[in-house]
């Protein structure tokens, strides 16, 4: 399912079925740490008992043993695609595939979140490399590791399909229309610019979710991506 991703950053499950009632189709949809520490692998279970894609956005990082466990049990929800922290290593995500299994579900890993900036990554991280050589680093790691793909900002995106190959996923959070704020995002593009770069997904989420009429916007985006091609 090749449709934007909405990212559902709600704090609870009535705000979540308020929001999916403005839909009657399929659609995909991530949940992250705020919803899913809130309401559990329930939500997610009632989610997909509709017939929708489900990215869940933990972003492990931890010990291999641990997230291999932690995997092993989010596996058994069926989610169509979950995350790990590239930082974590390469024996780190090696794990977290193992205990993912080969139950169809995309395992992805992040490069630098799109609200770190190249000064910060410097200050915070005490990385000297610039911003698209540490994303760029992460993403052949998460290659050869065997992963999916990775999360990334509009501006790597076709370094990183020349990089690890076009099969290789590049989901690209903070897209904005190009009338909507950037908010706390510092890397942000359109859904048409990331389409032409290289993008093969792009995460939405306040654009729609704190739209008028989210439906609406949902299909602008949409359309905007689809045309793209």
């Amino acid at each position: 399912m090749n449709k934007p991703i909405i990212a559902l950053d709600f704090a609870s499950r009535n705000e979540v079925e308020a929001f999916l009632a403005n839909f009657n189709e399929p659609l995909f949809v991530k949940i992250g740490m705020e919803l899913y520490y809130q309401e559990g692998p329930e939500l997610v279970r009632y989610i997909k008992s509709l017939g929708h894609a489900v990215f869940l956005d933990l972003k492990l990082h931890d010990i291999p043993n641990t997230v291999e466990s932690a995997m092993r049990g989010l596996a058994k929800l069926g989610v169509d695609m979950v995350n790990v922290h590239a930082a974590g290593g390469l024996e780190m995500m090696k794990a977290a595939k193992r205990g993912l299994g080969n139950n169809g579900t995309k395992l992805i890993a992040v490069t630098q979140l799109t609200s770190t900036s190249e000064e910060a990554m410097h200050s915070d991280q005490l990385i000297a490399a610039s911003l698209e050589e540490s994303v760029l680093h992460y993403a052949k790691r998460a290659h050869v590791a065997g992963l999916d793909g990775v999360v990334c900002s509009v501006h790597e995106a076709r370094a990183i399909g020349e990089a690890c190959g076009e099969e290789f996923l590049r989901v690209t959070p903070g897209i904005r229309p190009a009338n909507v704020s950037a908010d706390d995002q510092k890397r942000v593009a359109t859904p048409k610019e990331a389409r032409k770069n290289g993008s093969t997904h792009i995460v939405v989420g306040r654009a729609i979710t704190k739209a008028t009429d989210p439906a609406v916007s949902y299909g602008q985006i949409n359309n905007e991506w689809s045309d793209a091609v």
